[in-house]
């Protein structure tokens, strides 16, 4: 051909990769009686057309940097075709043109990705392996609508933006691409060219499955489909898992720091696997839960701060690896609980912020989009495919890795449009109101799709305020969480144990307030990662006394969290002790266990007090109405004395626990009970083989007529110094 069938400034659009639509410009096209195939190869120093029937058709290069173009007289299309590509060297290979290739997205799945209520857009965006026209390659498809131009880089194309520009789906703001011949594995990201001034960007997948291990950005193609999973027994009686009468005990864990090897080196998930699942079986948890492990830049973050939503962390592993890890909890009966994070992210340059040239994941407006506390950005939750985007994601984690459980962090942020902001740095809603409408809206509508679609997982709140009906029906007008983390309570009995006994009788009602509103939500008493960072000692050093006290403050404590209504929740490193503040750059403190017998004798406490906790239904029964609670002696401030009983009336069971919260021994304690009847010891915190003092009831007790305590029995025992004593009624 002698002259090109387009003007010089398309082609030059091309060239200079700012062209928006190559789908009309590269590839097959009829062109009056012929077929134009044309190319941008600037990696070739010539191109050849070799078509299915045989024949083959020289290109010329209509552009110095690379722009090919062949006619095909007497043609029209369809027509297959492969190109042959020679370089400097004078090597050739065969190449299949992107741009010859069909679109497979339906549309119906575009009007919903359009419309904001596609459930799962992980199976659409992203990078996917798929065979198009019989030929193996990725599908790649990114959310971008205000982009001037978006392509795909990697190795594959020596990550040069102009080579593969993406299709530009107009009703739904969606760019995709198929290109053949590349599989799983290879690096890739988004190069976006926006319209503010020229700024062109790489980004990281935001629906990526998979990334390299930080401080490198890229997103891998992965497939996540290749998994044989195990655990077909667990998954089916998990919608059994919907009533919350049951123990809930769950071992919060930072992957990275729970344990390292030589030296300093990260455990993989299959190495965790192998070490973690049989010491968190033994200790008796019903539950791990995981801090994010979603992908993230900074190991100082926790997590917390997530690049790659989609993307399990690669610091551990590989997502097949982890899959394995969940496997094999489900195998020991162990569920998995995820720390999810729908509520800010980063402004890392990689991830979503500022994403397409626009504030496009976030708002636009700083009193709305700024974090103030943790310096990043808000989610937009009044756009429709920024709450399709967090929707699927929870969705992700519980279909592909089979979780059982989301804790969404920091909620009480998401709800409040003032919070952590002074007057003037934020904005009123419609009614002139602080509540975050659009953010209520969207956990609404998180807790009934996700219930809806997997019955029996767990959605958890850590929200720090009294806002009303966290854990109630959205139907009846709550935000449906099954549990709240219950901050006041957590906050107020750390205030109090963290005193010297005796000052312990001027704050008894930082212990008994937490009864005024223990049922008003399903709420699960946590000790988390968050209470043992940031100077704020670990759960031992909190306790005050000398070394032996401290631990018999602990085993207190812990036996009063485990007696006291509501799911149960205590940090790694608690259970034996551990001295030092948590941080994410070491391993726990594990050969505390072999230094001093008190901290191994921790350790069997907590799993004697999670064996009771599973044994005893009275504990997990009714945790949520005074069915299952009753005190006995409520207001024996003057010796730190507190004792309740616990009840699971479906099965009859009744247990009597008395906590003596002072280091003096109380002889001939008088304690009044609802029964006559025979009352036995079935756990003390001050046992010998626990470190105590070995001050124990070995026989059991008959109470007495001597009504007591508002009881018309009683029975009478000694009461060990900084001990909580467990009796079931018989």
């Amino acid at each position: 051909m002698n002259e090109p069938t387009l003007d010089s400034e398309t082609i030059q659009a091309i060239v200079s990769g700012y062209h928006n639509d190559p789908f009309s410009v590269l590839g097959p096209h009829n062109f009056e009686k012929a077929v134009t195939i044309r190319a941008f190869l600037p990696q070739a120093s010539a191109v050849e057309i070799q078509t299915d029937a045989g024949e083959s058709f020289p290109m010329a290069q209509v552009h110095p940097e690379g722009f090919y173009e062949a006619l095909i007289p007497d043609r029209q299309l369809p027509i297959n075709y492969q190109l042959v590509l020679t370089h400097a060297g004078g090597d050739s290979k065969l190449y299949e043109d992107p741009y010859l290739f069909y679109d497979d997205l339906t549309d119906f799945d575009e009007y919903l990705l359009a419309e904001g209520t596609h459930l799962r857009i992980y199976d659409f965006l992203g990078a996917h392996l798929v065979e198009n026209r019989g030929i193996k390659g990725v599908r790649f498809a990114v959310w971008a609508p205000n982009a001037q131009r978006v392509s795909v880089v990697g190795d594959f194309n020596s990550w040069d933006g102009r080579r593969h520009p993406m299709r530009f789906r107009h009703d739904s703001g969606i760019w995709d691409l198929f290109i053949p011949n590349i599989a799983g594995g290879i690096l890739y990201k988004f190069e976006i060219k926006t319209k503010y001034m020229d700024y062109t960007v790489l980004k990281s997948d935001p629906v990526g499955y998979f990334s390299e291990v930080r401080p490198k950005t890229a997103s891998i193609v992965w497939d996540l489909d290749n998994y044989e999973w195990q655990d077909d027994d667990y998954m089916a009686s998990r919608p059994d898992h919907d009533d919350l009468n049951r123990p809930i005990s769950v071992y919060e864990v930072h992957l990275g720091s729970w344990r390292r090897k030589n030296g300093n080196e990260w455990l993989t998930y299959a190495e965790l696997a192998e070490e973690m699942i049989p010491y968190v079986k033994r200790l008796g948890y019903t539950h791990i839960e995981l801090m994010p492990v979603a992908e993230h830049p900074f190991d100082g973050s926790w997590g917390y701060q997530v690049t790659g939503y989609f993307a399990v962390t690669s610091r551990y592993g590989t997502p097949e690896e982890f899959m394995s890890f969940v496997d094999k909890c489900h195998q020991a009966g162990l569920g998995v609980i995820l720390d999810w994070v729908p509520a800010h992210f980063p402004r890392d340059q990689h991830g979503l912020s500022y994403f397409d040239g626009t504030f496009l994941y976030e708002h636009a407006d700083p009193r709305q989009a700024s974090h103030p506390d943790w310096g990043t950005l808000v989610f937009n939750y009044g756009r429709n495919e920024v709450r399709q985007f967090l929707l699927s994601n929870a969705a992700f984690w519980l279909d592909k890795y089979h979780i059982d459980g989301l804790r969404v962090d920091a909620v009480a942020s998401m709800l409040y449009l003032d919070f952590s902001r002074k007057e003037g740095e934020w904005i009123p809603n419609r009614y002139g109101g602080r509540e975050n409408l659009e953010a209520i809206d969207f956990l609404r509508n998180f807790n009934d799709r996700i219930h809806e679609e997997y019955p029996g997982v767990l959605t958890i709140a850590e929200e720090s305020t009294a806002w009303p009906g966290v854990t109630k029906a959205v139907s009846d007008g709550g935000l449906g969480f099954d549990l709240k983390w219950n901050m006041g309570w957590m906050h107020d009995t750390l205030q109090y144990i963290s005193n010297d006994p005796v000052y312990r009788s001027y704050h008894h009602g930082t212990l008994t307030f937490s009864l005024l509103y223990a049922f008003s939500e399903h709420f699960l008493l946590p000790f988390s990662h968050d209470e043992v960072v940031h100077l704020k000692k670990s759960m031992l050093d909190k306790m005050p006394g000398d070394y032996w006290q401290k631990v018999a403050n602990l085993r207190a404590l812990y036996a009063y969290q485990v007696t006291h209504p509501g799911k149960k929740m205590l940090f790694m490193g608690g259970e034996i002790g551990q001295w030092r503040e948590w941080t994410e750059e070491r391993s726990l403190d594990w050969h505390l266990l072999e230094s001093n017998i008190l901290h191994k004798q921790l350790q069997d406490y907590v799993k004697a007090l999670n064996h009771i906790y599973r044994q005893y239904a009275a504990l997990y029964e009714n945790d949520e109405s005074w069915e299952g609670f009753a005190w006995l002696d409520l207001l024996n401030a003057q010796h730190s004395i507190l004792s309740f009983s616990r009840h699971a009336p479906s099965l009859n069971q009744s247990l009597i626990i008395a906590c003596n919260f002072t280091p003096v021994v109380r002889h001939n304690y008088r304690l009044g009970v609802p029964d006559k009847a025979v009352y036995r010891e079935i756990l003390n915190s001050d046992a010998l083989e626990f470190g105590g003092s070995g001050i124990v009831c070995e026989s059991p007790i008959l109470s007495t007529d001597t009504a007591w305590h508002n009881q018309p029995y009683s029975i009478e025992f000694t009461l060990p110094p900084l001990a909580v004593v467990i009796f079931s009624m018989e």
